[in-house]
């Protein structure tokens, strides 16, 4: 990893909006994978009133999710709370816990956005494109767009818009229970990434691989 790459988590909020403008062309929307043999979910979280960031990486099989292993990070966190960049906040330690990993996932789940952004570069693309690596943001509220309502049922959904845009899908992993809203991040068709969200959320409103990552950034020590 070059050391300018490394600087651009250092950036300033308009000069990281500026790097996302440029790299939302950078990012792939169609599919662009070979099989999936494994699967991660990521997520950080921000104890000591947010001066650390705690992030971690939870790999299962796929199709079985069967659990492979789990690795988390910690980082002294060095960038402030912009809504709109937190990829920049989350992204160092979200990288060192899949480092840590014994395999290089085939696919990442993110707990987030990918293109289900003012500028459609979600932590979801920025994560997939500094990897170069498929990845899906799942997010559990909305942040951007709009969408009518969702059926009942698991599996049902609807496009979520801005303005004449799709930028996702609301997505009825659970039957009664609220959407989670999912958006493709990088080298993933927005039709694949659902269909790979739901395969990967057998039982709850959550893929298996985030309700992992989730539980280990937020309630347990790195």
């Amino acid at each position: 990893m070059s050391l300018r790459r490394r600087a651009d988590f250092k950036l300033t909020p308009s000069a990281a909006i500026a790097l996302q403008e440029r790299l939302r062309h950078e990012v792939s929307h169609v599919d662009q994978f070979k099989r999936i043999r494994t699967v991660a979910g990521v997520d950080a979280g921000f104890p000591g009133g947010g001066q650390k960031t705690r992030a971690a990486a939870a790999l299962f099989e796929y199709p079985s999710l069967k659990f492979i292993a789990a690795r988390t990070a910690q980082r002294k966190t060095t960038y402030p709370y912009v809504p709109g960049l937190l990829s920049f906040r989350e992204l160092p330690a979200i990288l060192d816990a899949l480092a840590k990993l014994p395999v290089k996932p085939d696919l990442i789940l993110c707990d987030g956005q990918g293109i289900a952004h003012p500028r459609r570069f979600g932590i979801a693309c920025h994560l997939g494109w500094w990897l170069n690596c498929p990845t899906i943001g799942v997010g559990k509220s909305l942040l951007i767009g709009t969408h009518a309502a969702v059926g009942r049922q698991r599996g049902e959904w609807t496009p979520l818009r801005d303005d004449e845009e799709t930028i996702g899908a609301a997505l009825r992993t659970r039957t009664g229970v609220k959407p989670v809203y999912v958006s493709n991040g990088h080298r993933v068709s927005l039709d694949t990434a659902i269909e790979l969200v739901l395969a990967c959320t057998p039982r709850f409103r959550l893929p298996e691989p985030i309700r992992h990552a989730d539980h280990l950034a937020s309630q347990r020590g790195v």
